[in-house]
């Protein structure tokens, strides 16, 4: 019997790809540091790209791809409207996938969405016995034959034939694999994500939203972006969520801890929005203050995905080696694509062979290095995102 392919990390793209191998019958193992699939919460909602939905489509199958698709949010209408936060009123509107407009829309000139839990759970479907929960891999061992993930407790794992790390902005995989020339930059803005019922959101229509607020705090500005789906509108089951940022200094963090939730960063979202419009004033008047979470936003080196010395039985996906911000939406879509690619690689040669991690890599660097500068020259726009030179904090 071959031995498995190690996947270290339980998240998208590690579930993706774990899709690609358990189509083709090759065996592989999920190590994840939670205790369950529900042990944290799952983020805010994804905007799906075109790149992001082939890469799903491609690795899911015509028919499994059609209940994934179904389960997807999509919204026409306006596309992106820009609003004043202060008044309420619409500033701008540009049609999805309309001449000068944002590239949002990524099918049907709909712009597809679908909650990271939700995403989630469809990927793990029919693979859960492959999956070692409560199980955080802190580096790997190389063998004569193979390769072994070594677990936070000092255990190993069983000889696999390779070890993927896609375990996040903290891999330490990545670390160890690039020898630290992979590295994650703190860009000083911060955030809130939050969630109401979706009669909150019935004054502002259908579409994505943009306010952005340059006046009410003199640190910097504050912006808030949201998707409303009419198709759910009239759902009780359901809640639309937001995001909040603000540029460095603007969000502050009791203690500077940015990993708390509920009551204490809903609190700050609404201080920071309370002279806002009565148009918008119910996002966050009748958020679900249990859902309030903080974030970073953190990116990889815009100058590109760096090189290092391949290992024929070790390499990365996902923010494990290309991080970005959330402008855009980039992030998501390209680990995506990683897990295609990847594994489409893999399932061609029937599994593990020498030169598929050379090869990958190699076309992964081209996509995600412009991915990653994209991501962050919008940051930096948008979000006033602090510059990268030597003294930029890292993760």
């Amino acid at each position: 019997m071959s031995k498995p392919i190690l996947i270290a990390g339980g998240g998208l793209a590690s579930l993706l790809f774990a899709r690609s191998l358990s189509r083709a019958k090759i065996p592989f193992l999920v190590f994840e540091r939670d205790a369950s699939i529900v042990f944290r919460a799952q983020g805010y909602r994804l905007r799906l790209s075109a790149a992001g939905l082939d890469a799903i489509e491609s690795v899911l199958g015509p028919e499994a791809f059609q209940n994934f698709y179904a389960r997807c949010g999509k919204t026409g209408g306006a596309g992106l409207a820009f609003l004043d936060p202060l008044t309420g009123k619409t500033l701008s509107e540009k049609p999805a996938g309309g001449p000068g407009s944002e590239p949002l829309a990524s099918r049907d000139g709909k712009v597809v969405g679908i909650s990271r839990g939700d995403m989630r759970a469809l990927f793990l479907e029919g693979l859960e016995d492959r999956v070692r929960w409560s199980h955080q891999v802190k580096s790997y061992e190389l063998t004569g034959e193979g390769v072994r993930a070594v677990f936070a407790d000092g255990t190993k794992s069983e000889e696999g034939s390779m070890l993927v790390g896609g375990e996040g902005v903290n891999s330490k995989i990545s670390k160890q694999l690039s020898g630290g020339r992979i590295k994650v930059y703190d860009l000083g803005s911060r955030g809130i994500h939050g969630q109401a019922p979706t009669t909150a959101f019935k004054g502002l229509g259908e579409g994505v939203f943009l306010m952005n607020d340059d006046k009410s705090h003199p640190e910097g500005k504050v912006f808030l972006i949201t998707n409303v789906r009419p198709e759910e509108m009239n759902d009780p089951n359901v809640e639309f969520g937001w995001t909040l940022g603000g540029s460095p200094g603007v969000i502050q963090a009791p203690n500077d801890d940015f990993s708390i939730i509920g009551k204490p960063a809903a609190d700050i979202a609404k201080s920071l929005t309370a002279s806002w419009s009565e148009r918008i004033k119910p996002l966050l008047d009748n958020m679900v203050e249990s859902e309030a979470a903080f974030w970073k936003i953190t990116c990889s080196s815009p100058e590109g995905v760096p090189e290092w010395p391949n290992e024929p039985r070790v390499t990365l996906l996902g923010d494990a080696v290309h991080a970005m911000t959330p402008a855009g939406g980039n992030g998501a879509n390209t680990a995506l694509r990683d897990s295609a690619l990847l594994g489409r690689l893999i399932v061609e040669a029937g599994g593990y062979k020498e030169g598929i991690t050379e090869a990958y890599e190699k076309e992964m660097r081209v996509y995600a290095s412009q991915a990653v500068k994209e991501s962050y020259g919008q940051a930096y726009k948008q979000f006033g995102a602090r510059d990268i030179d030597s003294s930029t904090p890292t993760l």
